[in-house]
């Protein structure tokens, strides 16, 4: 499966509030009156999992309780559109919502209503669509289907370089070691591709966690309570940095893209970096089952380090939605075992839902994954919180420059620092939402 995105969720945002939710796009808003009986489902995902069109039209094809009208997102739109058909009062019945601040600034407008009280208790339990879809206590957002953050490693590599293929190093130090020993034996040890950017904000994902409890205490970051200046919250670009000065990474990282640097992974050609998983199936299959996955190895003394992370898609319902009752009951049979399967079968990839059985999942490498992934203790993903200014003028350019030599660590996080202040100054209103969202994310 090919998981290579033309525009990034965080360019979406960005045009989201260039538009504005009231502006009218022509050509694009489709209508959303309809009868009672009929649903509108907007929802993406068919250009990141392939086969989710053949899943989508068969469970409209095989649903008796209304008519349902689905229709496919372009990239370039999933916020804007329904922005503005939400603000018009003319929302579909139940819309693709990808996690996090991308959800979140929809609640926060209005435009969502909790799924608490439409949709089961255990329906919104079991579709896993994470704590990042939770705001005042009340969910707004189910689990679609699963995007665990990973990083995986070439076991052949390894083995070339005298490691054990079959153990993953889960400490900092034996991270190092394992580097010094590829090196060695002339193997490029972690990397993969950051020119476009978004490598350092899966990093960033994975990294910070290192330090913090919970999730609560990153958006002190933004709202003010804490600072990047401190050393435990910059200790990640730190890393990065040594990283940089030991030669780890690989020479060609800054002149390459985010998956086809994965690409060089799979092909033996650096020993490890970030991935995602629904990567592994075809990761897998191509190089031999040689893949193995791990958790980023702890250095920090913080309660998330060393914690498979855990994001998915997701589908939720309009707060002017015409049939919201029934949007729910649609919403219900999509998380029915025998659509569950149906997913499955039609994208080779795993529902969010943990109620799945893993059965169906026959490659070894991806099982695991998965049972320590997704249905093991997890935490979000906490890139997902992170404002857009932030992320286009801090996130980015701070692992883009210590990977290029640039910047040292201690200096991203002041950067960092900056850019953050400058986003609090500049959006009080958004900041008590956040704090208020901090609330939820605190356990």
């Amino acid at each position: 499966m090919d998981n290579r995105l033309t525009i990034s969720r965080r360019d979406m945002l960005r045009l989201s509030m260039i538009l504005g939710a009231g502006t009218v796009l022509t050509g694009l808003m489709p209508e959303g009156a309809h009868a009672a009986d009929t649903l509108d489902m907007w929802w993406w995902g068919e250009q990141e999992l392939p086969g989710l069109q053949k899943f989508v039209d068969s469970s409209v094809a095989g649903y008796k309780d209304a008519a349902v009208k689905p229709m496919l997102q372009d990239t370039a739109v999933v916020i804007s559109q329904f922005q503005t058909a939400a603000a018009a009062g003319n929302p579909p019945d139940i819309q693709f919502l990808w996690n996090g601040i991308y959800h979140m600034e929809s609640v926060w407008l209005g435009y969502l209503q909790p799924l608490n009280g439409l949709v089961s208790d255990a329906t919104i339990k079991a579709s896993n669509a994470t704590q990042l879809s939770v705001f005042g206590g009340k969910n707004y957002r189910l689990g679609w289907y699963p995007l665990p953050m990973i990083w995986i490693y070439n076991k052949d590599l390894y083995e070339k370089a005298g490691l054990d293929p079959d153990k993953a190093p889960q400490t900092w130090d034996e991270f190092l070691g394992h580097c010094d020993k590829l090196k060695t034996a002339g193997i490029a040890p972690v990397g993969g591709g950051i020119q476009d950017g978004y490598w350092g904000e899966w990093y960033f994902g994975h990294a910070l966690g290192q330090n913090v409890d919970n999730a609560a205490e990153v958006i002190g970051l933004f709202t003010g309570e804490r600072d990047f200046r401190d050393p435990k919250y910059h200790e990640h670009w730190v890393k990065l940095e040594d990283l940089k000065k030991a030669g780890f990474l690989n020479s060609e990282m800054s002149s390459t893209e985010l998956y086809p640097g994965i690409d060089l992974i799979v092909a033996g050609k650096v020993a490890s970096g970030l991935s995602v998983g629904g990567r592994m199936p075809a990761d897998s299959k191509t190089s031999k089952g040689r893949i193995g996955t791990m958790v980023m190895p702890v250095y920090g003394k913080g309660k998330l380090a060393g914690k498979p992370i855990f994001d998915s898609q997701g589908l939720g319902i309009p707060a002017k939605a015409k049939n919201a009752k029934g949007a729910a009951a649609f919403l219900e049979y999509l998380n029915s075992p025998e659509r569950l399967k149906a997913l499955n079968e039609a994208t080779g990839w795993i529902p969010a839902n943990t109620t799945f059985d893993t059965a169906a999942i026959t490659d070894p490498a991806v099982l695991d994954m998965w049972k320590r992934w997704g249905l093991s203790e997890n935490i979000p993903y906490l890139s997902n919180l992170v404002p857009g200014q932030f992320y286009e003028q801090a996130l980015l350019p701070t692992a883009q420059q210590v990977v290029g030599g640039k910047i040292t660590g201690a200096e991203a996080g002041d950067l960092a620092y900056k850019v953050a202040k400058e986003w609090r100054d500049f959006n009080p209103d958004i900041v008590e939402n956040y704090k208020k969202w901090a609330a939820d994310l605190a356990g």
